[in-house]
């Protein structure tokens, strides 16, 4: 097991006494629940490189129980959720429950395993995850998901007069993200950015994306402001479009290798 930093020091800023946290948190979590953690990463808007100066920090996490732990007739709780104190939001799944949703096409795991802020994993297991993973990407599933947030936060958060600004991101980056599965380029990547430099050629568009970034990154998470016009009408324009579409859907998933994947996660906290 090995604890990473992979975080761009100005996108993706984790200061080392929070970082000091998350690892002890971690930590007493392998101790109070008897479980190894697999895998840590950051999600949320620190993840996706737009976090202002008072997002807070949102870890999420993979373990794996003792072997007796799978031996069980009844059913058993299958998360860890750490209520949140300060700025820190700590959750995980357990492994059988995280295969069992990247088989059914979960893109919210997806996102995880390419987080640029990884606090801590087993480099071996969680290589051969990602290549499980690849091979079991469901893009019509990450595009009915990513067009359903998009849709449902465009209703919530942009019809008014005055809108929390930062509420543009959350309908452009899932928006972006069914572009992305629209252009067949593969597993979505958690970082804004590698999606707007993936999807966007408007310069118009690009402009107007750069300048709320830089404002989100130093503004308050709850800055009000005007609606901006050029977001408004692409945002409308792309909703209206990507709601006609509907990739077809894929093969059924192998569980094969997911079912080798978590003999091989169990098996190794035995030795």
């Amino acid at each position: 097991m090995t604890a990473t930093t992979t975080h761009d020091t100005l996108l993706h800023p984790v200061p080392d006494t929070v970082r000091q946290r998350i690892d002890a948190e971690l930590a007493a979590i392998e101790v109070a629940h008897g479980v190894t953690i697999l895998y840590a990463c950051e999600t949320g808007s620190r993840g996706w490189g737009f976090a202002s100066p008072d997002s807070d920090y949102d870890v999420r996490f993979i373990y794996v129980h003792p072997l007796d732990w799978y031996l069980r007739v009844t059913p058993t709780r299958d998360v860890i959720e750490l209520p949140i104190v300060d700025e820190l939001d700590i959750n995980g799944w357990e492994l059988r429950k995280a295969l069992g949703l990247l088989g059914r096409g979960n893109a919210t795991l997806q996102e995880w395993l390419s987080s640029p802020i990884v606090y801590r994993q087993d480099e071996a297991f969680v290589a051969e995850l990602n290549a499980v993973a690849g091979a079991l990407h469901r893009p019509e599933r990450s595009f009915h998901h990513y067009l359903h947030m998009a849709r449902g936060n465009h209703r919530s958060y942009l019809l008014g007069e005055q809108i929390r600004l930062k509420k543009y991101l959350y309908v452009l980056r899932p928006l972006l993200a069914c572009l992305w599965v629209e252009r067949g380029l593969g597993r979505v990547p958690m970082r804004f950015e590698n999606l707007v430099g993936g999807v966007v050629g408007d310069a118009e568009l690009r402009q107007a994306i750069d300048a709320l970034l830089a404002f989100k990154r130093s503004a308050g998470e709850a800055e009000y402001g005007e609606p901006i016009p050029v977001l408004d009408s692409f945002l409308a324009g792309e909703l209206e479009r990507l709601a006609e579409q509907a990739p077809s859907a894929g093969a059924p998933p192998d569980y094969a290798p997911l079912d080798a994947l978590l003999y091989r996660g169990v098996m190794a906290k035995e030795k």
